[in-house]
């Protein structure tokens, strides 16, 4: 491949001078085979003026060309050794070579001494040398009279003619170590006698002198692409344009930021300009080479309010305006709502309609569940419009593991009176039982008015059930089980071919009292009714597995006493909370967070390790002379096997922190359930359960379930669920971060069960005598729990609270378990 430097000529008409025109100022980019300079040197152009329409137009000449041998990266000119009248052109290649040209003749090439990639290149006038920052993340100086005199490039390879040379050796006059790779330097003379070298790194802005000494830097909170140092109207003052990936412009006085301005590309370069009757124009050039001049300021504006008439102020008539205008807000604040009253009111409505009937060919898309036939259902989404809806749009949600063959639909503009309709299929995707069987469809729209004509946006939405056989199948009946819940309710038992009639076989007919189902990604759940009693009980081998099959059990039955216009039916709970069973679930969520952490940390020095192999190598396979390897390509291929043998277990472990991040859902699901159940909570109630315990619709690393949770429980224990003011003047950290442990987590819902069964409740609002206004906390520190709450946490599987009817003063019999007594109590199921 050839590479060439041409150098070309013109003649402008500005003044009839002849104008000098460098690379630098024309074109920020160099090319990467052929690199053009122009200016003007003894040569004359024809210039065309008045022809055309955008004004004049320039003829450039070739005047003289060189022909790179190395791969060219950036370059720079001036009058290098102090010669008058003329520039020089220096030119740094990509294997560390400085050629430096002078006209149409190469003048000599130097190598910078350990090289390895190159970085930005600029010239000081006043103390004739070079700058550059190196691979070693410093800024180096090099005198144009110690490269003229040190060994020429050409000569290096050639050990007898290294011996037989005169030159020096190549020795950096100053250096500064910034610690980070730089963007751009450039040197600034606006003042005489006195320069700057200014240096953009990736992080940080530095400000040097000649010498090296830092004058002033600047920490900077975003990532720049570009800067221009250009003179301030201050005295001692530089000014400074930066830059950044957010596409924002900074003006900054020394290291004040005066002021910030939205551009609409991110630049790559950037210089100021002075126009014939305009000073001080911001030239952007953008990476796909849009040019942008633009001013900072606004157009100054020639209206000006005309002067109002005074009169006197009636002060009578403005009192009894207000008093009008207060009673009209009064009665519209009690009489009107924010959101409309139902959903009739809504321009736009839309419906979702899941089909009784799995698909007879599953639409399963790439399913990981391990059971043989993946089934799914479907739904039908119908958008209806009253008014004309432009670009309106649909997004179907569900939960994982739970996934949908299409979840976005774009339609056309919406006629008054007009519907679309959508069909798409519901199925389990990932391995392991969805918490929720729960989907959104959420439309957006835009209502045209007189006054935006582009529209309003509104959005409007709707939720659906998913029918509970889509994860999971009929089965026969076990007899044991590892976890088993009772439901107590105050009606009798419901044959289960009456409200399970898709999971019963008819054969059975009225006498079937238990019922199996095998969850696809889980354990077999079996429900037994008893005969004697108002009970059910639902057991399994799976804790998490227990709460779909509740809550469809209590779903089902409240349908069918409501369909029989009962109003008293009521389920409840007095069983004992597995909480032991659901700590359980909460520390293997937590050791795989932590697992997660040390995978992170083990990549982190590997790569490490890698790079460091690979910058060694490097730099034996660059050398003229190369040392043997010394095993570095071996050590190279392990450390590469490592990477990536500890990314896969990263992204299994991860893969696996969402199946157990998904159990403990739905173990949370249950366990809000039993609580409100067992103490019998109103809406509100469950709401603030819900919020506390299922804060998060994702878990992360940066904020996971345990500090968050923790956090919720810690604040109802210090307000609504307080025993003393001695707890309520807690200091609370303002952080979440990840705890060490799960003990004070399991401590404060163990305490938050306690206090529930000691009779307290929940509330958000607080009594401003006894109680302090809060916010919600980060960190929280453990609440200290009295000796009678010690004495009630039963240690085991299990942990038993008393309802409100029962006295904390009885004692159980001696000598009969927890599981005994709860065999004891439902025996007759």
């Amino acid at each position: 491949m050839k590479y060439s430097l041409k150098t070309c000529s013109w003649k402008c008409s500005c003044e009839n001078q002849y104008c000098r025109w460098k690379w630098g100022s024309l074109f920020p980019v160099l090319k990467d085979f052929i690199w053009q300079c122009c200016i003007a040197e003894n040569s004359v152009c024809m210039l065309f003026q008045g022809n055309v329409e955008h004004g004049n137009q320039y003829q450039i000449k070739l005047m003289y060309e060189h022909n790179l041998q190395r791969t060219a990266c950036n370059m720079t000119y001036g009058p290098f050794g102090g010669v008058k009248g003329r520039d020089l052109i220096c030119i740094q290649s990509m294997d560390g070579m400085l050629m430096l040209f002078e006209q149409e003749s190469y003048a000599f090439g130097r190598f910078l001494p350990g090289f390895l990639l190159p970085g930005p290149l600029a010239y000081s006038s006043r103390t004739d040398s070079f700058i550059t920052v190196s691979s070693c993340q410093q800024v180096e100086s090099y005198k144009y009279q110690v490269l003229a005199c040190a060994t020429d490039a050409d000569e290096r390879h050639d050990t007898e003619q290294r011996k037989l040379s005169s030159g020096k050796r190549l020795v950096v006059d100053w250096v500064l170590n910034i610690g980070e790779q730089a963007l751009d330097i450039c040197v600034a003379s606006f003042n005489q006698g006195v320069s700057s070298v200014f240096v953009l790194g990736e992080r940080n802005f530095f400000c040097l002198k000649d010498n090296g000494q830092i004058r002033f830097m600047k920490k900077l909170d975003y990532s720049p692409s570009c800067f221009i140092p250009y003179c301030s109207v201050r005295e001692g003052t530089i000014n400074t344009l930066i830059a950044n990936h957010n596409k924002i412009l900074n003006v900054y006085q020394d290291v004040t930021l005066k002021w910030a301005t939205q551009i609409p590309c991110i630049p790559v370069s950037v210089k100021v300009a002075n126009f014939q009757d305009l000073k001080g124009v911001i030239v952007t050039l953008s990476d796909d080479g849009h040019l942008q001049c633009s001013y900072l300021g606004t157009d100054p504006s020639l209206f000006q309010a005309p002067k109002v008439d005074s009169r006197e102020i009636n002060y009578e008539e403005m009192n009894a305006e207000m008093k009008e205008l207060q009673k009209i807000i009064r009665e519209a604040t009690k009489t009107q709502d924010i959101l409309p009253e139902s959903e009739k009111q809504r321009d736009v409505t839309v419906t979702a309609e899941v089909s009784p009937d799995l698909d007879e060919e599953s639409q399963a898309i790439d399913s990981e569940v391990k059971a043989g036939a993946v089934p799914s259902v479907t739904v039908k989404i119908t958008i209806r419009s009253r008014v004309t809806a432009q670009k309106p749009s649909l997004a179907v949600c569900v939960q994982a593991p739970l996934a949908v063959t299409c979840d976005q639909f774009v339609f056309n503009d919406l006629e008054p009176d007009s519907s679309e309709t959508v069909v798409l299929s519901v199925f389990l995707k990932e391995n392991c039982s969805p918490p929720e069987l729960e989907g959104t469809c959420i439309v957006s729209y835009n209502i045209p008015t007189e006054l935006n004509p582009e529209g309003i946006p509104r959005v409007s939405q709707c939720n659906f059930s998913l029918p509970l056989k889509l994860v999971c199948i009929p089965a026969q009946p076990s007899k044991a089980a590892s976890h088993k819940i009772t439901i107590d309710t105050n009606k009798p038992p419901i044959s289960f071919i009456t409200i399970f009639p898709d999971f019963v076989d008819p054969s059975e007919g009225d006498q079937a009292n238990a019922l199996g189902f095998q969850f696809l990604a889980g354990s077999k759940t079996t429900l037994l009714a008893s005969k004697t009693s108002q009970r059910y009980r639902i057991q399994s081998d799976q804790l998490e597995d227990l709460w779909l099959v509740t809550k469809e059990l209590i779903h089902r039955l409240k349908e069918h006493f409501r369909k029989q216009n009962c109003k008293d039916f009521a389920c409840t709970f007095s069983g004992s909370i597995p909480l032991q069973e659901y700590f359980e679930l909460i520390d293997r969520h937590f050791e795989l967070r932590l697992n997660a952490e040390k995978y992170q940390e083990m990549l982190s020095e590997r790569a490490v390790q890698f790079r460091a192999i690979e910058r060694r190598l490097l730099t034996r396979f660059k050398d003229k002379t190369p040392a043997p390897l010394q095993h570095l390509d071996t050590l190279l291929e392990g450390t590469f096997r490592e990477v990536i043998a500890l990314a896969d277990a990263a992204e299994e472990n991860q893969a696996n922190i969402f199946q157990a991040f998904a159990k403990l859902k739905s173990a949370t699901h249950l366990l809000i359930m039993l609580i409100s159940l067992w103490q019998k909570l109103n809406t509100d109630q469950i709401a603030i359960l819900e919020a506390t315990f299922l804060p998060l619709a994702e878990d992360t690393q940066e904020l996971g379930w345990e500090e968050t949770v923790d956090a919720a429980v810690s604040y109802l224990l210090r307000t609504c669920l307080s025993k003393s003011s001695k707890e309520q003047a807690l200091t609370l950290s303002s952080q979440l971060s990840m705890p060490k442990d799960t003990s004070r987590l399991k401590k404060n819902i163990t305490l938050f069960c306690d206090r529930l069964a000691k009779g307290g409740r929940l509330s958000l609002s607080t009594d401003s005598a006894t109680q302090q206004a809060a916010v919600m906390p980060g960190g929280c520190a453990t609440i200290p729990e009295s000796d009678l709450e010690e004495r009630t946490i039963i240690p085991g599987s299990t942990a038993v609270f008393p309802s409100h009817g029962q006295t904390t003063k009885q004692k159980s019999k001696p000598g009969l378990s927890e599981d005994a007594a709860e065999e004891t109590k439902s025996h007759e199921l």
